[in-house]
């Protein structure tokens, strides 16, 4: 590249850089979609390996809810179901359900609605509410709560909390409102919990499960926290946070266990495909007999919720899979028992913002130094190293380094530097293959784009010009369905363009059911007039191919008329200042339509101006007189154009130019008899190799 086009292309790539560097700084939405989608797949290729550890669901599940009666259970039925997983040996009952009201099937509820009943006798009845409420008084149980805009005040705290730095909650989600236990339920529980999921997350897929949220004055554990807690009897957490402002959140410590979490105090889930020995049915832990229950509840973390569908409680996970929230809370605690954590570094963003800057400049080194083809091939490689190192750091240490970030900023500055390469240094020759890419011979535009003199802007040039038209179309497209009509035009005008392109001819346009074709523009080419009447006698041996091979698809013989001129025109690029084409204009292009017009008059099929015949020495001609042409204030001589210099050698030829001379002679002497037997024996002469030449000399003579 020349001095101040290289100087223009490292400004537009550091530019490039530049902002490819601050939009990964400023870390948008759609860049962050991105990098979760990335860390989605890691989880789907090496999901976590699982490993037995004593955490059970106990599923509400369709069987349950068809035995059992349908949702919501009275309270009664639930301490029964709290009663017998103690009973098995529960190490702490979590439940992922909601007990925000009164039991409306309790005996006492049903029967304070009925008038005329006695007060006192009503509160003689039980309360499933007491009942469940002493059951949960009698075992480790961890009741939930929601987040809910306009919710009810927070119930005090169950477990303590310690900080190591600053306090954290100017780090974790706000909690303006909450769905919560009735009163008699949470005095009860030895914990109560979270169970929301997407606080954290921009879709609806779980990634992050947050640990803590807060109204601003108390934190709120999540619901996997309070049964680890409860399980362990602990009564504190201890949050590690940052020592100064901003503050973030670094990991949480709950009785032996210590659980690494986000800034914003989430945890990364990393999950396993789903598995039914998590799960028992709620009315298998009610009706199975004890000693096949005993090995699956004793000593365990049981989390109580449903799987049914009608209850709304499944969500999307990174593994594509659609599961129970129950199971994320007890798949979060599998992690935090089992030690399997994944975890964005602090640095991770430094070194994904470096990596960006890095890679993209070493992309426009190697694109200014080097050919394009190497420079992407570097990019490439050192996009697919970057991965490789995300890789590796996701498999050794759970680490979630961002791939997207810095193979994006290498794609995106490698394609923006070789399209500035190729848009300042190659834009002529790209402009020339738009223009004629589909209209000339690859011959024809490889001489092009070679010449860097060529003008398209508008030129005289010596062109010989072709017009072609399909005769009798309206009659033929009234006989066909547009369909039809569409499919015959492009069989028959592919069929017969091709020979344009293969005589490195200029295609200018299609019009209708006509073709506009022109040699010598945009490049020099050798003998264009001989090339042009060799197209015509080829487009009319592939019209009689088609004729006969029945392929044009109707029931009728087709047959075209062709004119062509040499002469000067002005071709260049014509049109609107938005919308134009390369084409040809001037008296030579209209001289050549109104050549091809009179292919009707003359009842033959090409026709060829005196000037284009001149320069044709050898070929098959017939004269035709000199003929007015519609808007020409001279007579212009015309020839019938019947083969090439192979024909012209033959003696057919010679018997067809001899009677041809004849009717010329005839019609000159203008005697009717004379004129009919010379027509007689022109037509005789011409039709074994010539038949088109009867309509011509029957218009001769009738004319």
């Amino acid at each position: 590249m020349k001095r101040n086009l290289k100087l223009a292309f490292l400004a537009f790539s550091l530019l490039i850089v530049s902002g490819l560097t601050f939009l990964r700084w400023s870390d948008p939405a759609p860049l962050r979609e991105l990098r979760n989608t990335a860390f989605d797949q890691y989880q789907r290729l090496a999901p976590r390996d699982y490993v037995p550890v004593p955490v059970r669901i106990v599923d509400i599940d369709e069987t349950s809810l068809r035995e059992l009666g349908q949702w919501p259970w009275p309270r009664d039925r639930m301490a029964a179901l709290l009663a017998r997983l103690g009973e098995l040996g529960a190490a702490a009952v979590v439940f992922d359900v909601l007990f925000p009201e009164p039991d409306r099937l309790s005996p006492r509820s049903i029967l304070r609605t009925v008038p005329g009943i006695d007060s006192g006798l009503v509160s003689t009845l039980p309360d499933n509410d007491d009942l469940f409420a002493r059951q949960i008084a009698a075992h480790p149980t961890v009741l939930s709560l929601a987040a809910a805009s306009g919710g009810k005040p927070l119930p005090p705290p169950k477990g303590g909390f310690a900080f190591i730095g600053e306090s954290p909650i100017p780090a974790v989600p706000p909690l303006t409102g909450a769905v919560v236990p009735l009163p008699l339920l949470a005095g009860a529980a030895q914990g109560i919990g979270d169970t929301s999921m997407n606080l954290l997350q921009e879709n609806a897929i779980v990634r992050i499960m947050p640990m803590f949220q807060t109204d601003g004055v108390q934190l709120v554990p999540s619901l996997t926290l309070e049964a680890l807690r409860v399980a362990q009897g602990a009564t504190t957490y201890i949050i590690e946070s940052t020592p100064e402002p901003p503050v973030s959140v670094v990991a949480v410590k709950v009785g032996d266990v210590e659980v690494p979490t986000t800034r914003s105090g989430g945890l990364w889930l990393y999950l396993t495909p789903e598995r039914r020995d998590r799960y028992i049915s709620a009315s298998a832990v009610l009706n199975a007999p004890a000693q096949d229950l005993a090995p699956l509840i004793e000593g365990h973390i049981v989390f109580v919720g449903t799987s049914a569908a009608g209850l709304f409680d499944i969500r999307a996970t990174p593994l594509g899979q659609n599961v129970p929230g129950v199971s994320l809370h007890a798949q979060a605690l599998e992690q935090m028992l089992t030690g399997r954590f994944l975890s964005r570094p602090d640095w991770a963003d430094g070194l994904e913002v470096m990596m960006v800057a890095a890679v993209g400049l070493l992309v426009v080194a190697m694109t200014a130094m080097v050919s394009p083809w190497m420079a992407i091939t570097v990019g490439a490689a050192v996009s697919v190293a970057f991965l490789a190192l995300s890789w590796h750091a996701f498999r050794t240490w759970g680490f979630l380094i961002d791939p997207v970030a810095p193979i994006l900023a290498a794609s995106v500055v490698q394609f923006a530097a070789v399209g500035f390469r190729l848009l300042v240094t190659d834009r002529e020759r790209r402009h020339i293959r738009r223009a004629f890419g589909n209209y000339v011979s690859p011959a024809v535009l490889a001489r092009a784009e070679s010449q860097p003199e060529l003008r398209l802007g508008g030129e005289d040039r010596e062109i010989t010009m072709m017009f072609m038209d399909i005769r009798d179309f309206t009659a033929i497209s009234e006989g066909l369905p547009s369909t039809s009509l569409v499919s015959f035009l492009n069989t028959l005008l592919t069929g017969l363009s091709r020979h344009i392109i293969a005589s490195e001819g200029t295609l200018d346009k299609f019009i209708g059911d006509s073709i506009m074709a022109f040699w010598n523009a945009p490049v020099d080419v050798d003998e264009h007039p001989a090339r042009a009447a060799r197209c015509a006698l080829k487009m009319r041996e592939t019209l009689r191919e088609m004729n006969a091979s029945g392929v044009l698809g109707i029931n009728r013989q087709v047959a075209i008329g062709i004119g062509i001129n040499t002469g000067i025109a002005c071709v260049g690029e014509i049109g609107a200042e938005n919308r134009f084409n390369y084409s040809a204009v001037g008296d030579c292009v209209n001289t050549t339509a109104r050549i091809e017009s009179m292919c009707k008059e003359l009842g033959f099929d090409i026709i060829i101006s005196g000037a284009t015949a001149g320069l044709l020495p050898g070929f098959a001609m017939l004269e035709a007189g000199s003929r007015s042409l519609k808007g020409k204030s001279t007579k212009t001589p015309l020839y019938l154009l019947l083969g090439d210099e192979d024909f012209a050698n033959s003696a057919a030829y010679a018997l067809i130019r001899k009677t041809h001379a004849g009717v010329l002679a005839a019609l000159a002497e203008g005697e009717p008899r004379r004129i009919a037997e010379a027509v007689e024996a022109a037509i005789a002469a011409s039709a074994a190799v010539m038949p088109q030449l009867e309509r011509h000399y029957a218009l001769a003579a009738s004319s």
